[in-house]
């Protein structure tokens, strides 16, 4: 299983340039992207803009139904009422097994608001020390992982250092 994780940028097209780094450091093989998506959310709009990044999809490509489960929980389900709220709250319980749960979902919605945007990406075979020194300097702050405990408090760290 590769790694999910969310890095939220303080800007709405902040993901978007991180893209141009994650595909440098993919062509440089120092990380697989197995699957990507974004959330850009312009100030003034009432819902954020999703986009899946097929171009990037590796083998491990989670496919557009993940991506739409999890944007629908995150972004879409307060707005539909509490009908459909319970609905996806039951879909979303077979996601805990890759760290998606309560605690993910909430950080994301409290995080993830008009003027920010963050990227999503599912990546495994990562030479983090090299791939976290070029991130460090794209105003990324990390959100969620489903890394052990350990390693996360590692990445946050390293990410502490360079702010």
């Amino acid at each position: 299983m590769g790694t999910l994780t969310v890095w939220k940028f303080d800007s709405p097209d902040g993901a978007q340039k991180a893209l141009d780094l994650l595909r440098s450091l993919q062509k440089e093989q120092l990380i697989r992207v197995n699957d990507a998506a974004y959330v850009t959310w312009p100030v003034g709009r009432k819902k954020p803009k999703t986009e899946q990044l097929h171009n990037m999809a590796g083998a491990g490509a989670l496919g557009g139904s993940f991506w739409g489960l999890l944007f629908g929980i995150l972004f879409f389900v307060p707005l539909l009422g509490m009908a459909v709220g319970a609905a996806m709250g039951a879909l979303a319980g077979s996601m805990s097994d890759v760290g998606i749960d309560d605690d993910f979902i909430r950080g994301v919605r409290e995080n993830v608001t008009p003027g920010t945007s963050a990227l999503f990406v599912m990546t495994s075979d990562a030479v983090a020390d090299k791939v976290l020194e070029q991130f460090k300097g794209s105003g990324a702050s990390l959100l969620s992982t489903n890394l052990s405990n350990e390693q996360e408090a590692r990445l946050r760290e390293a990410f502490a250092e360079a702010e």
